[in-house]
């Protein structure tokens, strides 16, 4: 067992000066002016090599870490602080009678501050360096300092990261010093980047002898504090970064929630693949992290138009990010009621304004225009969340899921389907227009992003039916299969030609027209219901519905894996599908090619499974 040491105690002080403090740092933005800072408050300042030199060139009295050690840098610069008089002025506890004495004997000078940065190896890795370069980025000092200094603590502060500066300052300017709380805060956050430094390193090294890492060191820094999780009972809750990397969003309105932020990633990446996949602005509106509608820019014809209450007109007039956010509302309007939209393009003027007479919790997207960002910033009271994407943001190669207290790892999904995964057709008729193409992507990429077993329908465009989340996928058919139906009735006479009273709410009137089609009221609801008409309409009966349903037809149908029975293409014939895409891979592959066969319709396989979970 190994020997366990003892605490070493010395005088204990809140607020300690700050007299001397070494400075090393590889990332040398604002030290310049941190250093300055510290010079004018009589802090002698120790360094090295690059840093030393910037900071002469600023007019700064600089000691070089040699010179006060007595010893030169040497061995191409791998020991340069590695020296008593570096580490004992850093580890001496102050006040302890033996350390003091030690201290004065080998001439030991404290030192009070730390300001440093590792060398860049994860940088050099990711510039495909030879393994010896990459070994040669490998910091010891560094690492070895800010230990030293972090676990002395409560004497001695240790400062990692330019974003740190302008706190430090503030806190020696009103205290005379810094304080505990501070060092306490710093230290742990040197730890953790100790920590994820030397991951890094591990990951690396046994990867390059080809065996698994013996372990994962994940770093996480807190970036704010959440409301609750998902539900009220779940506190606290917080979104974290990972360490020296970004947040994919920048909030700027609003205060998000955690499911919110969950809808934003994944109806960001929905539509960014769109945009990718089609060439064509995309839009998706997303409710309890499954897409109640997702949409590229396709015009509206005149019916389409009346169905979703704006003029042709007006529809014509629309750019292509306000038109597809437009088309991905009303795929499902009664659904995406308090939806987190996402769209890929620059949200303007156009799209604001049709946010703004929708009933919405936010949305994400690349930018904002100054006109759209001022109309959505007065929504909903001034509470509207508006995210704005990262630029250039990597999420990594490998995602990381806890639960139930274990650590599940996985290489992305980050394949983008595009036209390439169409050209497998395996039925009698291959005919793909570039249309029905484009119905296969948008169908695709919008159940990649739907919680499994899912199955998405799509035409001109746009989702007209989402089935997500059943065990059995008959189900998830029948599910979509009745939200196509709806979407398609939306546009019977009957139900444009409804007369709403006067001062009847946008969404009441989706609302009434979907039970409307729907009909299955109970006595008490139907006379709530009818009071919403200047004329009670006459009902839309099922003979009616059938036949109108008998015109729809050049509806894509595309499923998250393969249709183990012929069972899904038989329902899917009732709802106007023309086109099936599917990963395929079952031994009932040639019974659903043949149920396709015996409908007429195109069946591609895409050889691309799409769980999400």
């Amino acid at each position: 067992m190994a020997h366990i040491l003892t605490a070493v105690t010395g005088s204990e002080a809140d607020v300690v000066p700050i007299t001397r403090a070494l400075i090393s740092v590889s990332d040398k933005a604002g030290i310049v002016e941190f250093a300055t800072f510290l010079a004018s408050k009589n802090v002698e300042l120790l360094s090295t090599g690059g840093t030393a030199k910037k900071l002469r060139e600023a007019g700064l009295t600089v000691i070089d870490v040699s010179d006060y050690t007595g010893s030169a840098e040497c061995l191409d610069g791998r020991v340069k602080t590695l020296h008593p008089k570096v580490h004992g002025g850093l580890l001496g506890v102050r006040g302890h009678p033996k350390h003091e004495k030690e201290m004065e004997e080998h001439g030991i000078g404290k030192i009070d501050m730390t300001i440093l940065n590792l060398y860049p190896f994860e940088a050099t890795v990711a510039k495909g360096a030879e393994f010896e370069q990459c070994i040669e980025n490998i910091d010891i000092g560094g690492p070895s300092m800010l230990r030293s200094t972090a676990k002395n603590h409560a004497f001695t502060t240790i400062v990692t990261s330019p974003d740190q500066y302008e706190e430090v300052q503030k806190v020696m300017e009103e205290k005379g010093g810094t304080t505990l709380a501070l060092r306490k805060r710093f230290a742990a956050r040197a730890f953790s980047l100790s920590a994820a430094y030397d991951s890094a390193i591990a990951s690396w090294f046994t990867a390059q002898l080809g065996e698994e890492s013996p372990v994962v060191a994940r770093v996480y820094k807190p970036e704010f504090p959440l409301k609750y999780g998902c539900n009220p009972q779940q506190k606290p809750a917080a979104i974290s970064s990972v360490l020296n990397s970004k947040l994919p969003f920048t909030v700027l309105n609003g205060v998000p929630g955690y499911i919110n932020l969950l809808d934003a990633a994944n109806a960001w990446q929905l539509v960014k693949e769109l945009r990718e996949g089609t060439g064509l602005a995309a839009a998706s509106s997303f409710k309890h992290v499954s897409p109640a509608g997702a949409a590229v820019a396709v015009p509206l014809t005149d019916v389409e138009c009346a169905a979703y209450e704006v003029t042709p007109d007006a529809a014509a007039k629309l750019t292509p990010v306000a038109l597809a956010y437009l088309r991905a509302r009303n795929a499902d309007p009664m659904c995406s009621f308090g939806d987190f939209a996402a769209v890929s393009d620059e949200v303007d003027e156009d799209t604001a304004l049709i946010l703004k007479k929708e009933v919405s919790d936010g949305i994400v997207a690349p930018s904002y225009t100054p006109a759209a960002l001022e109309i959505l910033k007065k929504k909903k009271g001034g509470k509207f969340i508006i995210l704005e994407a990262t630029a250039g943001y990597d999420p990594g190669t490998i995602e990381y899921r806890e639960v139930y207290g274990m650590t599940f790892s996985q290489k992305r999904n980050d394949v983008v389907i595009t036209k390439e995964h169409m050209k497998e057709a395996v039925t009698a008729n291959k005919d793909l227009s570039d249309g029905t193409v484009r119905d296969m992507i948008v169908a695709s990429i919008c159940i990649k992003y739907t919680q499994s077993n899912s199955v998405g329908f799509a035409k001109d465009g746009m989702m007209v039916g989402v089935g997500a989340g059943q065990q059995s996928r008959v189900d998830c058919v029948k599910l979509a299969g009745r939200k196509v139906c709806t979407w398609y009735l939306r546009q019977h006479s009957k139900v444009l030609g409804l007369e709403f009273k006067e001062g009847v709410k946008r969404q009441d009137r989706v609302n009434a027209r979907v039970r409307y089609i729907e009909g299955d009221f109970t006595p008490e609801e139907k006379v709530r219901w009818e009071a919403q008409f200047a004329t009670v309409p006459e009902p839309l009966t099922e003979a009616e519905k059938d036949e109108f349903m008998k015109a729809a037809s050049g509806v894509t149908v595309s499923s998250d894996a393969f249709f183990p029975f012929r069972d899904s293409i038989d329902h899917a014939s009732k709802v106007g599908v023309s086109f099936v895409v599917q990963p395929g891979g079952s031994v009932q592959d040639p019974q659903v090619t043949s149920a396709c066969d015996e409908y007429g319709m195109s069946m591609v396989f895409t050889g691309v499974r799409l769980f999400h979970h």
